[in-house]
Order: structure tokens, then sequence, then C-alpha cells
């Protein structure tokens, strides 16, 4: 907002060349009202007003660009403002840089950074994709047990200017091993002369540095932190990773997830950002398996076309019946693999859900069955435009809603799970996918109880 409001005179300072004037408005922005102040500027502006902005800030500001800005950020700059940039970057988000770059542009930046900053990152690039280890930075502060309060304050105070947070002060041994964390407002509150090791309770929660990023995830929201240790197979200290970069691997597993549940192919990339090319390529899979299954529909009601051609009423109420087959078991889908990803319920759980949901279906499959009874019996009372047959027709229609509703609800909860058992990402169980195998049961239950009812 306050970017918008303040655009303009921006401009006129760059155009003017009042470069003093506009580095004092800039000293007191936040680093984010810059970045947006910066991405609303002319190309041939941006290169310009980036320059003004004191190294630490710059850094601060470049790490809210997205992978695109910041490339192409880099290629208006020089050699010495780009090396600068990357020096100051927190080590984890160099390190996401770096992850979405060509190799070979990869190496070209390594040569940018100091000796320290490149050890760092080629550190944290060895470690496995989508590891801990690529999420972490070395930015913290450790003390040992034997520091007094005082000591560790001192020591905060030489060095805790780089930390990524100095909410934790962790503790190791003299083998780096992770021993605790005591929060920053204990040393504030103790006596200078206490020794660490009388802070301590050696209860603490660590992250390995191999795990995949998502459990992360599930680990801060459980013991609610805002950093965590990581360390490696033997329990030596070796970074942290802070609330921040979870939440952003939160968001693009939530992301993910949404977009398997449309029956489409994780996206990767921004929606505006994908090529035409790979967003067919993402949808096309899905959507010809979908249509391969709803040929299946075509086949069953061909298998029915008799009983279609002798109660010629029967095909007006098709869409009615596989509709709400398909919604129940999207709803269900839905909200099994929601309650799967935040840990609500488990595969342990399945007899449960089954239970529920049969239960559930069963209701509202009657609820529905009530109201196209209704809603059959009024339009004849109407117009007469269901014949002679009527009561039978709508008993059929009843009863077929309630078997497909039941059915599709069943169907749509158990098939999460039974995916999740087989190793598989259960929101691949798209709300579209049961909706389709809902389509070919619910005409088959709905003929099969037309053929007892009426013919």
């Amino acid at each position: 907002m306050l970017s918008q409001l303040l655009k303009p005179e921006i401009t006129d300072l760059i155009k003017n060349r009042q470069f003093t004037a506009l580095k004092e408005i800039l000293v007191d922005w936040m680093p984010i009202d810059i970045a947006d102040l910066f991405l609303s500027l002319p190309e041939n502006e941006q290169a310009i007003f980036f320059r003004l902005l004191p190294k630490d800030l710059a850094a601060d500001v470049f790490e809210y660009f997205d992978v695109d800005a910041q490339l192409s950020l880099i290629q208006l700059l020089s050699k010495e403002d780009i090396s600068s940039i990357l020096n100051e970057m927190a080590d984890d988000d160099r390190t996401a840089l770096f992850e979405e770059v060509p190799p070979n542009v990869v190496k070209q930046m390594l040569t940018y950074l100091s000796p320290e900053q490149r050890r760092i990152s080629l550190q944290l690039l060895g470690y496995p994709e989508n590891s801990i280890g690529r999420l972490m930075t070395p930015d913290y502060i450790a003390a040992q047990q034997h520091w007094t309060v005082q000591e560790t304050l001192n020591y905060i105070r030489t060095y805790g200017k780089n930390s990524e947070t100095l909410n934790v002060v962790y503790v190791v041994n003299e083998k780096g091993i992770l021993i605790d964390d005591i929060t920053i407002r204990e040393f504030l509150l103790s006596p200078l002369e206490d020794k660490v090791s009388d802070l301590m309770d050696y209860n603490f929660v660590a992250l390995k540095v191999n795990d995949d990023q998502e459990s992360a995830v599930e680990i801060f929201k459980k013991y609610d932190r805002i950093a965590l240790p990581v360390t490696d197979t033997s329990g030596v200290l070796v970074g942290i990773v802070t609330i921040d970069d979870v939440l952003d691997i939160a968001e693009e597993e939530a992301t993910e997830d949404i977009q398997k549940i449309a029956a489409v192919e994780a996206l990767d990339e921004p929606y505006p950002d994908i090529s035409l090319f790979k967003m067919i390529k993402k949808r096309a899979g899905w959507l010809s398996i979908l249509f391969l299954g709803e040929m299946l529909t075509a086949s069953a009601m061909q298998f029915f076309q008799d009983e279609i051609q002798r109660v010629v009423l029967l095909a007006l109420f098709i869409p009615l019946i596989i509709s709400s087959g398909g919604n129940s078991g999207s709803q269900a889908t839905t909200l099994v693999i929601r309650a799967l990803a935040l840990k609500e319920v488990t595969l342990k759980s399945w007899f449960f859900i089954f239970r529920r949901e049969i239960l559930t279906g069963f209701i509202l499959g009657l609820i529905l069955a009530l109201i196209g009874f209704l809603r059959i019996s009024l339009w004849q009372s109407v117009g007469h435009v269901y014949g002679s047959q009527w009561f039978l027709l709508a008993l059929t229609v009843s009863f077929s809603l309630v078997g497909v509703v039941t059915w599709g609800t069943l169907m749509g909860s158990m098939l999460p799970l039974i995916i999740k058992r087989l190793g598989f990402d259960p929101a691949t169980s798209s709300a579209p996918f049961v909706a389709t195998l809902v389509d070919v049961t619910g005409l088959i239950i709905y003929f099969s109880i037309a053929l007892i009812i009426l013919l």
C-alpha cells in the first residue's frame, strides 16, 4: 500500500536523478515494501533503483523476489553487485535460488561467493533434493554447557548479528553434539553468574539433515516452534530451520495436493509462468484417463438399452443419479484426503471411517431420495408427465439415489486409504477420478433397481 502511494514520487526522484533524497526515503522502508515497489517500476529503472540500496538491505529485498525476478535482476547488475547480493543473502534463500537455475549458472554464481560462503553453499547443495539439509541455515548461536549466562550473552553480542534468529540458544558439547536448547528469555531472566548447565532440562526437539522437508511441517506444527535445530546422523548440530521456510514448504505441499485433487499433475511453478505446452501436458494425462473411464458409462448404458427403450423415462433421470453419486463421492474423498494430510486419521482408522461414511451416505441418500420423490410427484400432479407408472418410477429413482449416494460416499472415503496403503499419494484419488468410477457403478445400481421395480 505504501509503495503504491509513493510510486509517483519515487519515479520522479529516479527520473530527476535525485538519488540522495531517494536513499533517505528507502532506508526506513520494510524490505517487502521495497520489493513490491521495485517490481512495479519499468525495467529500465529497476537496476538504477536497486543499486541505491545499501548492501544488507539490497540482499533482504532480493530474497522477497521470486526466482524469475531474481534472475532478471541479475542480468541487469554488474558482477560486483551480484557478488555483494549473493554473499549477503541468507544461506537457505541462496540455496533455494541455486536449486532453480541451470547447473552452469550455479557454477558461475559460486565464483562470485567468498570462500566461506562458497563452502557453505556447496555443503547445502550436497544434501539430497527436498531434504532438510537444503532448507537449513548454518547461522545460529550455540553455547557450551560450562559457560556462564554472562559469557553466553557476551558471545551473542559479538556473533549474534548474522544469526538467523536469537530466540533460542543451542547447547552443544565439546564434540558439537546437540544436548539442549534454551530460550533467550531464560538467559535474560537468570543471574549472570549461573552456568548454562543450570538452565538445561535436556528436553529438545531436532530435525535430521536427510529427512524430507515435508516432515518439518508436521514437527513445527506439533511443537509450535519458530525454529528447530538440524543434526547429522551422529547428533552433531549442523544448522537450523526457521518457520518462514517451513511455511513455504507447507504452501507448496497444499498447492500440490489441491492440484492433484482436481486431477492435474502438480504444476511445480506459478500458474501465470507455466508454458502452454507444459500446462497441456500436466492436464492431458488425467483427462484422457477420465475420458476412457467415462466410456465405461456408455458401455453400461448400451448394456441396458433394452430397458431404456421399454421405459424411456428412465433416461431422464440418468444425469440426476450419476451426478448425485459423483458429488457424494467427491465430498467424501476430499474430506478424507484432508484429514489424512492433517494427521486427523490414519490407515488404522479405516473401520471408523467406513462405519461413519456408510451411515452418512445412507442418510444423505435418504434426504435426496425424499427430494426426488417429491419432485416427481409434484410434476406428475401438475402435468401427468410420467404416465401411469409414475409411482413406480418415483420409487426407482428414490431407491437408486439411496444406493448410489451410499456407494459413492463409501468409495470416495475408502479409495484414498487404499491408495495410501499401496504407498502412493492419497491426493491422487482425485474427486473427478472418484466421480468417474461412481458414474459407472451408479448406472448399474440404477438400472438393476429399475429391473426389479419397473420391468
